[in-house]
């Protein structure tokens, strides 16, 4: 399982590799480009679902989001 993923926002362009938690899902992201928040794109659990380079632990896990009220249940 990789931890470690890298967050591209849509709005600048600006990378930066984040570790991702194991134990919920991430649903806001500041860019530390342009300081546009990011959220999740309709569907995805969290920000490194939609916009990282390595989707988030549950994901990778059981290629769902983790099920939990706190990220929509999906």
């Amino acid at each position: 399982m990789q931890l470690v993923s890298t967050l591209t926002c849509p709005a600048c362009g600006f990378a930066k590799a984040e570790t991702m938690p194991t134990d919920a899902c991430q649903f806001f992201y500041d860019c530390a480009g342009c300081g546009t928040r990011l959220k999740p794109k309709a569907g995805d659990c969290c920000v490194f679902c939609s916009y990282g380079s390595v989707p988030c632990p549950p994901v990778q896990a059981d290629g769902k989001c983790c099920g939990d009220a706190a990220c929509g249940g999906q």
